[in-house]
């Protein structure tokens, strides 16, 4: 099937108006353009993808999965006219990242500028997502490397165990609470809260736990990284769940009480997702090469202790 990329906007505009004169309109084609268009769509698939209704149309069952597709080929479409711009540029490539909080707030930070040095002809477009969202994300094409903070099992995708981490209580060190070495979820839920922002993986996260426990967090405020957080937590504003990497680096200048949450979701494995490490671009697998060493010395002990599965530790060696 040869599909022309006009058709394709047409096609994407008659579903989003759920009106042919609408996108014919807005494509700036006549009814009658328009329409056989359409019509050329469908003798290509061989199947019908709207249904002609008296007030507008509707996608049918292949419409819909059409349309998906369709919106796919237009987004890469655009990104290669992006991407080739740059290129006249001088660019070599571009290295797409879907990741989670964590990773774009706290530790990706400190590990991409020395790759955007090593590598000064490669640009990073990097975007926080939830872990379903990043998945899919690799899955279709959109992202070249996924960042997750569980294990996910995704037909088509590789998952590389890179490093673990923990989620731990952080309180200034005069809070009630600070000389506790352990603590339960449920039973700081009474106190004042510092969180992150409503769209974070983490509070995403706590707000489901929550949720089954049927009893909110007390948000006093939210914010946009860990290191404010931390601040806001040692200036006695309220409590939080931070992750423990992030918590120990501002303990001592931010005057802060780290205490160990006894549920076993705190402890949160990381995963590297790409659909197939062996064909992605050498500057890509030099950034998964530099994750996986980065934490490799940390994370001796936790290896020798994890069970085989599905996953792949270490695909590239550091």
């Amino acid at each position: 099937m040869h599909f022309d990329l006009n058709d394709l906007r047409l096609f994407v505009l008659a579903a989003d108006e759920g009106s042919l004169t609408k996108a014919a309109a807005k494509h700036h084609l006549s009814l009658a353009a328009a329409s056989a268009r359409i019509k050329a769509l469908e003798a290509q698939t061989d199947l019908p993808l709207l249904y002609r209704e008296a007030r507008g149309v509707r996608l049918s069952p292949p419409g819909q999965a059409f349309l998906h597709h369709a919106r796919l080929m237009l987004h890469q479409a655009e990104l290669l006219r992006s991407d080739l711009h740059e290129y006249g540029g001088g660019l070599r490539g571009r290295l797409r990242i879907y990741a989670n909080t964590t990773a774009v707030t706290d530790f990706l930070p400190e590990i991409l500028p020395r790759f955007l040095s090593d590598n000064p002809k490669i640009n990073i477009d990097l975007q926080e997502k939830p872990n379903a969202e990043i998945a899919k994300a690799v899955l279709d094409g959109r992202g070249d490397i996924g960042i997750v903070s569980a294990p996910m099992n995704v037909l088509g995708l590789q998952s590389t165990y890179f490093s673990t981490d923990r989620l731990v209580l952080a309180t200034a060190r005069k809070h009630r609470l600070a000389k506790r070495k352990r603590i339960s979820f449920a039973e700081i839920l009474d106190e004042d809260a510092v969180g992150m922002h409503p769209d974070s993986t983490l509070q995403t996260f706590l707000s489901q736990v929550t949720e089954r426990l049927g009893k909110p967090q007390k948000l006093r405020i939210q914010l946009a990284s860990f290191d404010a957080m931390c601040r806001m937590i040692g200036a006695g504003v309220g409590v939080g769940i931070v992750p423990e990497s992030a918590a120990k680096r501002n303990q001592v200048s931010m005057n802060l009480a780290l205490i160990e949450l006894t549920e076993p979701w705190s402890v949160r494995e990381r995963y590297i997702l790409t659909r197939d490490q062996a064909i992605l671009p050498s500057y890509a697998q030099a950034l998964i090469k530099q994750l996986c060493a980065h934490y490799a010395p940390n994370d001796a002990a936790d290896d020798s202790n994890r069970k085989s599965g599905t996953q792949t530790r270490g695909a590239i060696k550091a």
